[in-house]
C-alpha cells in the first residue's frame, strides 16, 4: 500500500475533483488521474477508476429526473467495445503515447466547438462518443470528454445527470474488463477503496458550483474542463 503522504496528497485531489465533478458532470477523474499517475504510476488506471465510480450514483439519485434516457440507451452499447479497445491498449501501447494521442484528439474537438460546429445528438453520435469514452476512460481514467461535448449545448441538470448515468455503468464495464484481462490489481482496489471517503464529501462540497453553472455557465465550464483534460493528458505523457 502506498505512504500517509500519498494518501494526504491523492486525497486532496479527490475532494477537489469530486467537488468539481458533482457541479459540472465530470473532473473527478480528470483531477485524481494526474496526481496519482506522478506520485504512483503503478496504481493507475485501477484505483481511479474506482474512486471515480461511486460518485455518479450519488449524482444519479440526485438528478434522476433529469436524466436523458435516450442518450442512455444508445450511448452505453457503443461503450462496451470501445472498454475492450481499452484494455486492449492498456496492454499494448505505452501510456506515454495512447496519453498524448488522446490528448490531441480532445483538443482537436474543444477546436471544432469553438468554431461553432454543432454535433446533433443522434444515435450514430451517441454510439460513437459512447466507444471514444470506453476507450479513452478504461485506458487513462479520463473518459469524460466525448460525452461532455456531445451535450455541451444541453441544460446543466440533465448534462450532470446524463453523464452520472452513462459514466457510472462505464465504469463497472471498465472494472469489469480490466479485472478479466489482468489489469486490475489488489492493491489499486485497496487504495481506491481507502479514497472513496473524500468522494462524498467532495460531493457535498460541490453545492456552490452548481448553483453557479445552473445560472447558465454550463457550456462554458465544460469546454474549460474538456480543454484541461486535454492538456493534462499531453503534459503527463511528456513527463
Amino acid at each position: 500500500m502506498p505512504d500517509l503522504s500519498f494518501f494526504l496528497i491523492a486525497g486532496l485531489a479527490v475532494l477537489i475533483g469530486a467537488a468539481v465533478q458533482s457541479g459540472v458532470g465530470m473532473g473527478l477523474g480528470l483531477v485524481a488521474a494526474p496526481v496519482v499517475s506522478l506520485l504512483e504510476p503503478a496504481l493507475m488506471p485501477g484505483s481511479v477508476i474506482i474512486v471515480t465510480t461511486v460518485l455518479p450514483l450519488l449524482t444519479l439519485i440526485r438528478d434522476w429526473s433529469h436524466v436523458h434516457w435516450y442518450g442512455l440507451a444508445w450511448g452505453l452499447p457503443g461503450r462496451l467495445p470501445g472498454t475492450v479497445a481499452g484494455a486492449c491498449v492498456v496492454a499494448v501501447l505505452t501510456p506515454e503515447t495512447l496519453g498524448a494521442t488522446v490528448g490531441v484528439i480532445v483538443l482537436f474537438a474543444v477546436g471544432l466547438s469553438l468554431l461553432s460546429l454543432r454535433v446533433p445528438i443522434t444515435p450514430t453520435s451517441l454510439l460513437a462518443a459512447g466507444a471514444l469514452s470506453g476507450a479513452s476512460g478504461t485506458a487513462t481514467s479520463i473518459g469524460g470528454p466525448p460525452l461532455a461535448l456531445l451535450y455541451q449545448h444541453e441544460p446543466a441538470p440533465k448534462v450532470r445527470g446524463t453523464l452520472a448515468g452513462f459514466f457510472l455503468f462505464g465504469l463497472l464495464m471498465s472494472l469489469a474488463v480490466l479485472a478479466m484481462s489482468g489489469q486490475l490489481s489488489g492493491v489499486e482496489v485497496r487504495t481506491g477503496l481507502v479514497l472513496l471517503p473524500l468522494v462524498l464529501l467532495g460531493f457535498l462540497a460541490g453545492n456552490p458550483l452548481r448553483r453557479l453553472v445552473d445560472a447558465g455557465r454550463m457550456r462554458v465550464a465544460l469546454l474549460a474542463l474538456v480543454t484541461v483534460s486535454g492538456l493534462v493528458l499531453i503534459v503527463r505523457s511528456l513527463l
